[in-house]
């Protein structure tokens, strides 16, 4: 990737104001002509936004949207769109017991809403934070339940030689653990912050927090590539898709894909997941005491800090290194067969209309946040990466990636959702899925172009634990 040194925040603020512009106009007009009773909107298809059952885990994305528009501009039109459609339709959400995406649909809609409420930019009310609150620590605590132990026996430095591992398993079942996830564990560590427990039998609590880690931890043993063992296809911050464990006794027994070109090869939107995930967690662990954690998870905190940094550094430099095109954009897989026909893809900027492999914008997205936030958690350290989201920032914020056309539903153009399936729309004449957008995509590029909003503006820092 050809990184921007020179770019500041200040300098996208046109960009900035372009898309949140634009967004308005795609989230009222999705509004009015979605029905609910349709289901959720997930892609588009000729530009139109469809459903596709699968999990229900974007609702979340499509309201979360017109909260961060209101962030944005200040319409008032636009937090009133979002908090009524969270009234009416996101509380199955908190309690859904079948997907590890709480934090997705819930921490984009009650979690906004009550960040917006503690800094000051919505009128705080008593009753409506404690409502926003309940919900998210309701939520914390059914994704928590989704618990599966697996045994650590030999304790790994890319576990933090934690004695004890367990993960939030994926709705695949109690076997199956999702890189996804790393980006929906938040949801357990605000629940955490807000002095909440998931009770089991016999009035035993679990911690959240603990859980949050120990997530993170066996992630990082069992999803992430560290470069350092004789396996054939490790590379040095790879992810794989899944991780798969034998439940008769917890053991890990291999990696698998559900959305990616094989175990070995980077899903890229799994990578930034990682990406992003471990940055954030690094933000939140900035704001407990060494002793507080300890009391908590049973671990030194600079243990836990020194593998999620490793992490986080490791799955940025993949995507810099080895994921990126030029212009920072990503295709979908670094695995992806046709990429060998593109000749040297990473000397050049992506070609979302190429012949042979789809590049996936939702994901470098996702990315872009990931490497600003890890930039500004390391400080003097992490220049490269605030810089890198920043140029890739700018690339998303304009065509052929910013959807201008008001007859497309959608926002940013050229997100893939399920390669391998087939799911995504090839346009006649293409060889390729291109000019779609998915609710995920949209979502992340507002987030990210709210961040750097507030950075350019010298605003409060968001996070999601306010």
């Amino acid at each position: 990737m050809i990184i921007d040194d020179k770019l500041k925040p200040s300098d996208l603020r046109p960009g900035i104001t372009r898309v949140f512009d634009l967004a308005a106009a795609r989230v009222r007009a999705l509004d009015k002509s979605w029905n609910p009773k349709d289901g959720t909107p997930v892609f588009t298809v000729k530009g139109r936004y469809t459903s596709r059952g699968w999990t229900e885990w974007t609702q979340g994305f499509q309201y979360g949207s017109a909260i961060l528009v209101f962030d944005a501009t200040g319409d008032r039109k636009m937090l009133e769109l979002g908090r009524r459609r969270t009234v009416d339709h996101m509380l199955p959400h908190v309690t859904h017991t079948g997907v590890h995406d709480h934090g997705f649909n819930n921490l984009s809609t009650y979690g906004n809403l009550r960040r917006l409420m503690i800094e000051g930019r919505i009128p705080r009310n008593e009753w409506e934070l404690r409502f926003y609150e309940t919900a998210i620590k309701a939520s914390g605590a059914v994704q928590a339940a989704r618990w599966s132990g697996t045994p650590a026996s030999k304790p790994s430095p890319h576990s933090a030689n934690s004695t004890s591992l367990g993960y939030i398993y994926s709705f695949n079942g109690p076997h199956s653990l999702f890189v996804d996830t790393m980006r929906t564990i938040r949801i357990l560590a605000l629940a955490w912050r807000l002095g909440h427990v998931l009770m089991h039998e016999n009035d035993r609590a679990a911690n959240l927090l603990k859980r949050c880690v120990l997530h993170g931890l066996t992630t990082s043993q069992f999803i992430l590539f560290h470069g350092d063992s004789s396996h054939t296809y490790d590379l040095r911050g790879r992810t794989a898709h899944e991780a798969v464990f034998n439940r008769n006794d917890g053991s890990f027994r291999t990696r698998a894909t559900q959305q990616g070109y094989s175990p070995f090869s980077t899903w890229t939107r799994g990578l930034a997941w990682a990406m992003l995930g471990y940055a954030e967690e690094l933000e939140f662990f900035d704001t407990i005491s060494p002793s507080e954690f300890l009391a908590a998870c049973g671990l030194a905190k600079s243990a836990v800090v020194e593998t999620f940094e490793r992490c986080a550094t490791e799955t940025c430099d993949h995507y810099l290194n080895d994921i990126a095109a030029a212009d920072g954009v990503c295709y979908w897989d670094d695995g992806a067969p046709g990429l060998a026909r593109l000749g040297d893809w990473r000397e050049k900027p992506a070609d979302p209309f190429n012949d042979f492999e789809p590049v996936d914008s939702s994901a470098s997205a996702i990315a872009a946040q990931g490497l600003i936030r890890l930039g500004r958690y390391l400080g003097k350290r992490g220049r490269r990466y605030t810089q890198a989201g920043l140029t890739l920032a700018r690339t998303l914020m304009a065509e052929p990636y910013l959807s201008t056309k008001s007859s497309h539903q959608g926002l940013l153009l050229h997100s893939v959702y399920h390669r391998p399936n087939g799911w995504d729309y090839v346009p006649p004449g293409s060889n390729i899925p291109c000019g779609e957008s998915s609710m995920w995509g949209d979502y992340h590029l507002l987030e990210l172009t709210n961040l750097i909003k507030r950075l350019a503006d010298k605003g409060k820092y968001p996070t999601f634990f306010a």
